[in-house]
């Protein structure tokens, strides 16, 4: 089973399997209600199923994705937090519910266009390192991977684009714009925030000691590390989010050294591994290089990451996923 999005990875999987002489069937799922996307999408795989000579099946989970990735999304800025809507996507709706789809079609795997690789029942980063997905997937279920196929793991973008134009359906979706990191999102989050809560709501900018320097536009406004779009009265010196406080909406505001963090607490520790004690690598969010550290899992599936160099702009309520060189390990909400 090819999960299929009307673009140019997932096709390239199809066709590539198909060409191998695999068994392939496609699905296309429903997830939002952004106008006419869905109709646009459903056009190019009829496009692209009629070219392959294979069945597509069109799943309409948007009540499961608004409940398990939607609406956390939404709650997640309210409470002061920056989320990672792709992690949950991940692990609920693409390798959760599509996963059971698949199961009860008779497929032995589904087939996506992530850049990740699997080695010995475990995901591995991508060849393509600026192409990687392999962070998104830290809190997916164990169980789940031995389902998983990923043919794009050894693959350059570049390499996948000049191949793309030799086969004819493929051609004119070689030149579409690339989709953008949330699906749901068309500008800014804010954006979307707006459609459910207030989100312009002045308030006060404090320094470390508690004292107002300041106005800001609303809370929601900001994540940590964030140095623009707030003011603080006679300020020479760049200042910086280093806390935000969604009870009082204020946020404090310092130097570049107070973002520097040395250790810090994950709640929801998801392993593929059975040690509860171990050495690693973290990323704190999908761009940043991976640092050095240790990690200790207590009972309550909370952990201490104690970091071997700092890290800057820890944001609460992103994903840390810990990596054993390439070889992914699992990861957890920073808490």
């Amino acid at each position: 089973m090819v999960a299929l999005s009307g673009g140019v990875d997932s096709t390239t999987v199809a066709y590539e399997l198909k060409q191998k002489g695999f068994e392939v069937e496609g699905v296309y799922m429903k997830l939002h209600a952004k106008p006419n996307y869905h109709e646009e999408n459903i056009k190019k795989i009829d496009k692209i199923a009629n070219f392959l000579g294979i069945k597509y099946h069109i799943l309409d989970i948007s009540k499961k994705f608004d409940e398990k990735v939607y609406n956390p999304f939404i709650e997640s800025y309210k409470n002061g937090f920056t989320p990672n809507p792709c992690v949950l996507c991940n692990r609920n709706i693409k390798f959760g519910e599509l996963i059971e789809f698949t199961k009860s079609r008779g497929f032995d795997k589904l087939a996506t266009g992530h850049y990740v690789n699997i080695q010995d029942g475990f995901i591995y980063e991508a060849k393509d390192k600026s192409k990687d997905q392999s962070y998104f997937l830290s809190f997916i279920k164990k169980e789940n991977i031995p389902y998983m196929i990923f043919p794009l793991g050894n693959t350059f973008k570049k390499d996948l684009k000049e191949s793309a134009l030799k086969i004819p359906v493929l051609e004119e979706f070689s030149k579409q714009k690339e989709s953008s990191e949330i699906c749901f999102v068309d500008t800014t989050y804010i954006d979307i925030l707006k459609k459910h809560t207030q989100v312009e709501m002045p308030g006060n900018v404090l320094d470390k000691k508690g004292n107002i320097i300041g106005k800001h536009k609303g809370y929601m406004h900001y994540t940590i590390g964030k140095r623009r779009g707030f003011e603080v009265f006679g300020a020479h010196e760049p200042h910086y989010v280093i806390k935000i406080n969604p009870t009082t909406n204020e946020i404090t505001v310092g130097e570049k050294e107070d973002l520097k963090i040395d250790e810090f607490y994950i709640k929801d520790t998801n392993l593929f591994i059975e040690k509860t004690t171990f050495d690693a690598s973290v990323k704190i969010r999908y761009r940043s290089p991976k640092t050095p550290c240790k990690v200790e899992v207590d009972n309550n599936l909370n952990a201490k990451v104690t970091l071997k160099e700092p890290v800057f702009a820890l944001a609460s309520g992103q994903m840390a996923a810990f990596y054993d060189g390439e070889k992914l390990l699992g990861g957890g909400w920073i808490a």
